[in-house]
């Protein structure tokens, strides 16, 4: 990789990581959800400003090329991802059903009486 293609990837990579960092300080994105990516960012920045890195890495987990690295650890990041949606999502589906449930109690509570009780019509103590 020419020094060149480094300098660019590299500040493309750190724009991207200000603008995550912003829009976790605007609370429109929670960073809890973006730790996977500020973490992938920083990753990226430290292969292209070292590339023997990824190639040292790659020999030292059995793989062939740093290209099928890249690949690998793409992978593995999109798992991460996945996985993290996954328990986030199901957090808030619980939090809905307990929602929910405790709005029907509510309205179950503090239902208002549609109408009087209807009288008998018949008077007590007369057969029908």
């Amino acid at each position: 990789m020419t020094l060149r293609a480094q300098i660019i990837i590299i500040v493309v990579l750190l724009i991207a990581l200000i603008g995550i960092v912003n829009m976790v300080k605007q609370r429109s994105l929670e960073l809890k959800y973006c730790l996977a990516w500020i973490l992938c960012d920083l990753l990226l920045i430290a292969f292209t400003a070292f590339p023997s890195l990824m190639g040292s890495i790659a020999r030292f987990l059995g793989i062939y090329t740093p290209v099928n690295m890249v690949f690998f650890l793409g992978f593995v990041f999109s798992l991460i991802i996945i996985f993290s949606l996954t328990v986030a999502l199901s957090r808030v589906t619980a939090r809905v059903r307990k929602l929910a449930q405790m709005i029907a109690l509510y309205e179950d509570k503090h239902e208002e009486p549609d109408a009087a009780p209807a009288e008998k019509s018949t008077a007590q103590g007369q057969p029908d």
